[in-house]
């Protein structure tokens, strides 16, 4: 009656944490209506694959029930080596024609027998030097991992609506919150655990889409390694709550792939004459916040480089929050509020 439509749960399913996230959606826009981040899951997630289920389930039911969220309908995401996010040309077709060609097309990009992925296209519109083809998205995920995702989520008992991409629920989230110019280049690094998804995108359109074994553990070990501490110190120099130790320089070595697979992304755009250079960066995810990254991205890059805040066209209740530094749990969320806001049948 008053435009008030059923809330999702996005369900961000990490290897060191789960993050839910509950929006509810009005003529008005959006509010957050809950939220909750797991306590640490240990080695029950390694490289995106599930090696203790019973433990995850029992998290994922329990982070809902402790934070009183009710709604059993979820979005989730994956991510890892079982996902392959490319653009390739294809003829021009219409949408219905390119439904059945795509498969064909798939065939020479994907490194799966084409029977054993889950395949999903977005038409992005003509290539750019060639009015007789058209840009297309192509995304694919090995079958047995979507299968066993949604069969874990049931098993927590829930129903999971949508499974996505983590890249592309952290450009949804940032899209709704930022305005960003048609002519932007924007880098858009979800930092977590792991792994980093980056996403390289201009006009909307993501250009440029990896995942790298990358994140809050390879600044821990390097940490380690140099200081010579235990793991749990590592982890709280790490996260800048050791004034006597300058974690700064270690982090910026660890970085150094990140850099260079930028760099990478930023040339082969360039050469291919698809983007112009980066000229911002955003920052997501749990080790968004690490000492030091901010910076040295910023500097390597000389462009602005920022801590996304994904909240910042959700309305909320501060006491949802209980004190906390809203800054320092919203870039953590990001993949759920951008899970939270898609819809059924829609691509984003």
């Amino acid at each position: 009656m008053f435009g008030k439509k059923p809330s999702l749960v996005g369900l961000d399913i990490g290897s060191h944490t789960i993050k839910a996230v509950e929006l509810e959606a009005s003529n008005r826009g959006h509010r957050l209506a809950n939220w909750g981040i797991s306590a640490p899951l240990g080695e029950a997630i390694v490289d995106g694959e599930i090696m203790d289920r019973q433990l995850v389930t029992d998290a994922i039911s329990n982070l809902l029930e402790t934070r009183g969220i009710k709604s059993k309908t979820v979005v989730a995401a994956v991510s890892g080596r079982a996902v392959i996010v490319k653009k390739i040309l294809m003829n021009k077709l219409s949408p219905e024609d390119a439904q059945q060609a795509v498969y064909w097309e798939a065939e020479q990009h994907v490194p799966y027998d084409i029977n054993d992925v889950s395949l999903d296209f977005e038409i992005l519109g003509p290539a750019a030097n060639d009015p007789k083809q058209m840009q297309v998205l192509l995304v694919a995920a090995k079958k047995d991992m979507v299968l066993s995702f949604s069969d874990l989520i049931r098993d927590a008992g829930l129903q999971p609506a949508v499974v996505d991409v983590d890249s592309f629920a952290v450009q949804n989230a940032l899209e709704a919150n930022y305005e960003f110019r048609s002519d932007e280049v924007v880098a858009i690094l979800n930092i977590g655990s792991e792994i980093t998804n980056i996403d390289i995108t201009q006009g909307g359109i993501p250009y440029f889409t990896k995942d790298l074994q990358l994140g809050g553990n390879t600044f821990i070990e390097a940490a380690q390694r140099k200081f010579n501490l235990a793991q749990n110190d590592a982890a709280a120099a790490v996260r800048g709550e050791n004034p006597n130790l300058d974690v700064t320089p270690v982090i910026e070595q660890a970085c150094d792939s990140l850099g260079l697979a930028l760099e990478r992304a930023q040339a082969y755009l360039r050469t291919a004459g698809e983007a112009g250079q980066i000229s911002r960066v955003m920052l997501c995810g749990g080790s968004a916040l690490t000492p030091g990254l901010k910076e040295y991205l910023q500097r390597r890059f000389n462009v602005p480089a920022e801590i996304a805040n994904p909240l910042t066209r959700v309305a909320y209740d501060p006491a949802l929050f209980a004190g906390q530094d809203v800054m320092k749990v919203a870039p953590l969320l990001t993949v759920g509020i951008g899970l939270a806001l898609r819809r059924l049948g829609e691509k984003k």
